[in-house]
């Protein structure tokens, strides 16, 4: 398992790239090709739930769903 501190270097590298449009992210000496911006986002919110896990706490997503009728 990845410290803490890797696991952010991780993310900070992803972010990175993504907002560069590069779709190729290098660290640990590994190469990663990414297909999509989509893809790049998954990694790194799985990056966020491994943070959040190792410093023992968790990621609460709510989704709130609105209707209306007869608008």
């Amino acid at each position: 398992m990845a410290t803490i501190t890797e696991l952010r270097a991780r993310r900070d590298v992803l972010g990175a790239q993504r907002a560069s449009g590069v779709a190729r992210v290098s660290y640990d000496g590994k190469t990663v090709d990414y297909r999509s911006v989509a893809e790049i986002d998954r990694a790194i919110e799985a990056l966020d739930r491994d943070i959040a896990a190792a410093e023992g706490r968790r990621i609460v997503r709510q989704v709130r769903v609105m209707t209306a009728k007869g608008l």
